[in-house]
């Protein structure tokens, strides 16, 4: 079953809530694709009126007919639709129309959600199902981007894996929550559930929060090793299809949810897997065409061009040749494929705990220090940020997360660690450029306390203007190296010194220490001789 290929660790169990339901003999069904049985379809949606299709799945063991009501509630809690009719019980969902004057539209900035109430019954209701939903409507193209309610949504998004230091898979309410708050704090207006859904409670606070989701199906390649991610075979391409229909079925009311994701990362290996994306496609445009579709991929070939959206995965600069690199793959995107509704994602690891304090220290072995991956990201950041080639920008990813395939057992491309407990210096990077209502004010490379080379200069990101920068008693000028980033001359300096950095009210600091500290110094050991000894 898929996905047989990933990066993340699939921890065994049955690790989301489970439910026992008991209904009457006829009920709306809890059977349909793992769904609520209701489905809300929206097909025109405008400021001054939303039109579509309430689509209720009824369960029954004997009754031929029942009455299905149907209720929506605005967010103000009024009632603004109501209809009951007759319903055939012949096995086929029940479709019932519906419009909405004057809605309130789901927006980012005013997240508005209505309730929708299917119940049996007509003295007496003896079934009830209740859901909510948002109506919004999505666009995509290449001269405007992605749209929510026909207005250009530029998306800042991070990469969300499925992974806790503390509760592993089986992530809490509480967990949720948390990441959540790290996540908009860092001025993030959308996630991406890699590889699989993650728990309905985290879609419920996007849906309330007012933030953007992309939720993958499961076929999808490790970013490295030779695994084979398709099997050409009628069982494994069903469960694929089967997983992806209740994927939708399953979250289709949440207007938070903007986009199906198709694959990710696939090599054009092996069987030809084009058809099969083609089906997947084809499959959830047919069961939801109000959404588009979207993929992943770091591959040249046929599947770039099947969905509605294009996301690169790029590492240039990271493995080989210079993050500048960077501009030329973006000037051949430009050139050959500005047709296609392109996004870009991109990452790379970097531990805490990998730190080079010394000038000339040799590179090791699977050495991935934070250094690194701030470099990589700010490079990036300043190549690729605000293009408008681009619909949006991902970060791959959010968390670091569980990986017993990797050296160190753990993915360390996340901007925050496993444990949540510290932000790497790139989140501080992405809060200055995404976060316009609390400034930012970071001092780069504040955990490498201990230096050996005299020669020394900083770097700081601030949303809060050009940053005033004293080091010991000296005031360093800083120039603005890249939107929202900043650095100095090098100054020398030997000794224990404080850094201190300044921009309106905000402040940081870190007192670092430099010199040949991190050197043996060397024993003398005198020898007597025999004679006497003399004194120069």
């Amino acid at each position: 079953v898929l996905p047989t290929s990933t990066d993340m660790n699939l921890y065994g169990g049955i690790y989301r809530e489970a439910e026992l339901i008991l209904t009457e003999r006829t009920a709306i069904s809890p059977l349909y694709l793992g769904s609520d049985g209701v489905l809300v379809h929206p097909q025109t949606v405008g400021p001054e009126k939303v039109e579509g299709e309430i689509e209720v799945h009824i369960t029954s063991k004997g009754d031929n007919s029942c009455t299905l009501n149907v209720d929506i509630t605005s967010p103000r809690g009024e009632r603004v639709f109501s209809k009951r009719q007759k319903a055939r019980l012949d096995g086929k969902p029940v479709s019932v129309a519906f419009s909405v004057d004057n809605p309130t539209l789901w927006s980012l900035r005013d997240p508005a959600l209505y309730t929708v109430t299917a119940s049996i019954g007509e003295d007496s209701i003896t079934d009830r199902v209740t859901v909510r939903t948002g109506f919004r409507s999505i666009g995509a193209s290449t001269a405007e981007g992605l749209t929510i309610n026909g207005e250009r949504t530029p998306v800042r998004g991070v990469t969300l894996y499925h992974d806790n230091a503390l509760s592993g898979g089986t992530l809490t309410p509480e967990d949720y929550d948390a990441d959540l708050r790290i996540i908009r704090t860092m001025g993030a207006n959308a996630l991406r559930s890699a590889v699989m859904p993650h728990a309905q409670y985290l879609y419920d606070r996007c849906d309330e929060q007012g933030m953007l989701v992309w939720i993958d199906a499961p076929l999808h390649r490790s970013s490295f090793l030779g695994d084979v991610s398709y099997f050409a075979t009628p069982a494994f391409e069903q469960n694929g299809l089967d997983q992806l229909q209740e994927i939708v079925a399953q979250n289709i009311n949440h207007p938070s949810v903007v986009m199906w994701g198709i694959f990710s990362r696939l090599w054009m290996r092996g069987d030809d897997v084009t058809p099969y994306i083609r089906r997947l496609n084809e499959t959830a445009r047919t069961m939801d065409p109000s959404r588009p579709t979207v993929a992943c991929s770091d591959q040249n070939g046929d599947i770039n061009f099947i969905t509605d959206l294009i996301v690169w995965q790029q590492d240039v600069g990271w493995r080989r040749g210079s993050t500048d690199d960077v501009i030329v793959w973006r000037d051949q995107l430009q050139k050959n494929w500005s047709h296609l509704r392109s996004g870009v994602c991109y990452g790379g690891s970097g531990f805490l705990g990998h730190k080079s304090y010394t000038a000339q220290s040799e590179p090791r072995s699977n050495w991935m220090p934070e250094e690194k991956q701030t470099r990589f990201h700010e490079e990036y950041a300043k190549n690729l940020q605000n293009d408008s080639l681009f619909w949006g920008a991902w970060i791959d990813n959010m968390f670091d997360y569980g990986s017993s395939r990797r050296p160190y057992g753990i993915n360390g491309a996340g901007l925050v660690t496993l444990n949540r407990r510290e932000k790497k210096d790139a989140y501080y990077l992405y809060k200055a450029m995404w976060n316009g209502a609390e400034p930012t004010l970071h001092i780069v490379d504040k955990r490498r306390r201990l230096r050996d080379y005299e020669k020394q200069a900083f770097r700081v990101y601030s949303s809060a203007g050009t940053p005033t920068l004293i080091v010991g008693r000296d005031t360093l000028a800083m120039s603005e190296y890249a939107p929202f980033q900043y650095r100095s001359d090098s100054v020398a300096i030997h000794g224990m010194i404080e850094v201190k950095a300044a921009a309106g009210d905000l402040r940081d600091s870190v007192t670092i220490l430099v010199g040949n500290v991190l050197k043996p110094k060397r024993t003398q050991v005198l020898r007597r001789t025999a004679g006497p000894q003399t004194t120069n």
